[in-house]
């Protein structure tokens, strides 16, 4: 196989990858899509953050981080919280349920991903884990993919 080829065969199984990946996370939760689940996430990482934040993070447009939290805090999983430091500003934190829910489906992901792995070697799993941190670590906001 040459490069291009390796290339496309990369490109292939990262669609086939995202699509498993979207497809899952509504069995898991089914409230919670993986956009929501990835930013349910970054605010418990963050401890919580500004909805231009998660935009800003994730390079979405402002709108669609709007639906999605619209929808997080109508099914009472985040609330907006006044910044203690500016009191302007509204902080987006996770609810007792949210971070329940949050809990739960890392589990379920967690778990998924031991059991379709299980029969991988540890040295194949570590090398795995490092191309997909160097891969990522590449990657840049806004840039495809």
């Amino acid at each position: 196989m040459d490069a291009d080829e390796a290339v496309e065969t990369i490109q292939r199984e990262m669609t086939a990858f995202a699509r498993r990946a979207r497809a899952s996370a509504g069995r898991m939760h089914p409230e919670l899509s993986l956009v929501s689940y990835t930013l349910l996430g970054h605010l418990e990482e963050s401890g919580g953050c500004r909805a231009t934040d998660l935009a800003a993070h994730y390079a979405l447009d402002k709108s669609t981080v709007s639906r999605q939290v619209s929808a997080l805090e109508r099914a009472r999983l985040v609330e907006r919280r006044t910044d203690p430091d500016d009191h302007r500003v509204q902080v987006l934190q996770l609810t007792e349920a949210g971070t329940r829910i949050l809990a739960q489906v890392t589990d379920s992901r967690r778990a998924a991903f031991r059991e379709r792995l299980a029969d991988w070697p540890e040295e194949d799993l570590e090398r795995f884990a490092g191309y997909l941190v160097r891969y990522n670590t590449g990657a840049h906001p806004g840039q495809e993919p």
